[in-house]
């Protein structure tokens, strides 16, 4: 008898520590993890696992084992998806299971091959706050004993308490989760109200989507003129062409997320209604509209890789507040674009006109006077050098009113020659630069280079020019675009170079602006790379970009 009360006593004791050890942390993987070695602890058995219940109630969402171990793991390969077997029958009828031998149970499928083979087994649901949570399954007693009912129901009170702790973790989670949203948000609103340019803007909202979504990959999608939707920015864990490749009018998912409407997909490469580029990488898929005041700015692409866990109804959540932030800040960082780019015409207009009103005037003025003195000279030498100088100052004014006209024109009213669309960007840089970069063209621009191709180099200048002004304190810059240019491969290309004499990239500076021309050119079979500039000792940067024509 008191050997009996003994045993009991330690049983107690066993199960109470048990339960302490249990509810120890917060962290919920790590929750389930103890529960495993604590259930494996209290009864004696060799394997024990906890099965996730997925949200719509079909199979599994997680599994965590314990006693198998990781060489054995990989073998055994794929996962447990609770679609079958035993462990599909008690996700549909949680209760309680107590089995000597599960290979002869009828609803058991046999296990895959390297499996470690398992007779008894106990399983008992997990409950947290009056839903089913799980399963927590134990396998192989020690000795080859089968589970006793006292080994049930002591599994039974740890279940419970075990319930408690995976709330407490699953709140917790939520809190977490919510603040790394939260704190991304600000994160991005941030960096677009900071300054930089539209594409800046986009790629910052593609990396800070794909980091807190934790996703292979964040794409942003802007309208298309033909009524589609275009990817405009890519931040991805591994090389992908998705760049520039257009979700056509016609797919319902364009028409969706353009109303302003969330898509949610299981599996991306498995839906025949996504453009080839996205369905072949991708699994669970977040489409999201970027909406503000109302319209619809584009869209935002969260994208887990196949065979990846699909998307919490939570994480949907948050992913769509984070879109509606996103969106806010696009649109502030656009109005704000918008009074700075007021405020560059503005100045380049009053400097238009100091240079038609005084610079020009004095120039003018210079040159009648030294004509006039040029007559009244008696000296070859004399009138020769004056004539010179009333030369070189017609020239001038030639170019000053040609500089005038060039900062008093608005962009949209040049023809959009690929030439011509170069030149303006140089002649937008000059009046913050405070000198005009020079330029050189080398072989047919107009005619070689494609569309596409012409349109990404006057945005991979605009970001090298922006580069300079913002960081090089610079005094020269050249301009070189040559489309006779041979790449590597022996393709024939267009290579846009800018070299400046500034104080080149210090060690540990930023690099955004020049990874998103390594980005912009590789999206196009081309590259991106920076060497010494122009200035003495190859002081400064030189920028190369180049792609295939």
């Amino acid at each position: 008898m008191a050997a009996e009360s003994s045993d009991s006593s330690e049983r107690v004791q066993r199960l109470l520590e048990a339960m302490r050890s249990v509810g120890s942390g917060l962290e919920l993987h790590s929750t389930l993890d103890r529960i495993c070695e604590t259930a494996v602890s209290l009864v004696g058995a060799r394997y024990a696992a906890i099965g996730v219940i997925a949200e719509d109630g079909r199979g599994l969402a997680d599994f965590v084992f314990h006693g198998v171990d990781a060489a054995t793991a990989r073998r055994i390969g794929r996962l447990p998806d609770g679609h079958r077997g035993l462990l599909g029958a008690l996700i549909r009828d949680p209760e309680p299971v107590r089995l000597a031998n599960l290979t002869e149970d009828p609803r058991s499928c046999g296990f895959p091959a390297h499996h470690p083979p398992m007779r008894g087994f106990l399983g008992v649901p997990l409950r947290v706050r009056g839903e089913t949570f799980g399963n927590l399954y134990l396998a192989e007693k020690r000795g080859d004993e089968p589970f006793s009912d006292y080994d049930l129901g002591i599994v039974q009170v740890l279940a419970t308490e075990a319930g408690i702790a995976i709330g407490n973790a699953r709140l917790y989670e939520a809190a977490r989760l919510g603040e790394r949203w939260i704190d991304g948000s600000v994160a991005v609103t941030t960096a677009l109200l900071s300054g930089g340019d539209t594409d800046d803007a986009l790629q910052v909202v593609a990396e800070q989507a794909r980091r807190l979504s934790g996703s292979a990959a964040g794409l942003v999608l802007l309208p298309t003129e033909e009524g589609g939707l275009e990817i405009a920015a890519v931040a991805s864990d591994r090389p992908t062409k998705a760049l520039g490749a257009v979700l056509p009018a016609d797919s319902p998912f364009a028409g969706e997320l353009l109303a302003g409407q969330a898509v949610f997909l299981a599996d991306g490469a498995g839906d025949s209604r996504l453009v080839a580029v996205l369905a072949r990488e991708f699994g669970p898929t977040m489409m999201l509209p970027l909406r503000s005041d109302g319209s619809v700015l584009g869209a935002l692409v969260m994208s887990r890789a196949r065979g990846e866990r699909a998307f919490t109804e939570t994480e949907r959540t948050l992913a769509v507040q984070f879109a509606a932030q996103a969106a806010l800040a696009l649109t502030m960082a656009e109005a704000q674009r918008d009074r700075e780019r007021l405020a560059v015409y503005e100045d380049r207009d009053r400097i238009a006109g100091d240079l038609h009103d005084l610079v020009v005037r004095r120039l003018f003025a210079t040159a009648t006077l030294l004509e006039s003195a040029q007559g009244g000279s008696v000296v070859p030498e004399v009138r020769d050098g004056v004539g010179s100088a009333v030369g070189e100052l017609d020239v001038t004014i030639q170019e000053i009113r040609s500089s005038v006209f060039a900062l008093r024109q608005d962009p949209a009213e040049a023809p959009s020659g690929l030439r011509t669309r170069v030149l303006r960007e140089i002649d937008a840089a000059a009046v913050p630069l405070g000198f005009r970069p020079s330029h050189r063209f080398v072989g047919p621009l107009d005619t070689a280079v494609s569309a596409a191709t012409g349109e990404n180099l006057v945005a991979a200048l605009r970001e090298a020019l922006s580069n300079v002004l913002r960081h090089a304190d610079a005094s020269r810059v050249d301009v070189v675009v040559d489309a006779n240019a041979s790449l590597p491969d022996g393709r024939r290309g267009v290579r846009l170079t800018v070299a400046d004499d500034g104080v080149g990239i210090p060690e540990g500076g930023r690099r955004s602006g020049l990874r998103n021309l390594e980005r912009r050119a590789e999206s196009l079979g081309g590259g991106s790379w920076y060497g010494p500039g122009n200035g003495e000792g190859g002081g400064g940067t030189t920028v190369v970009w180049q792609t295939p024509l």
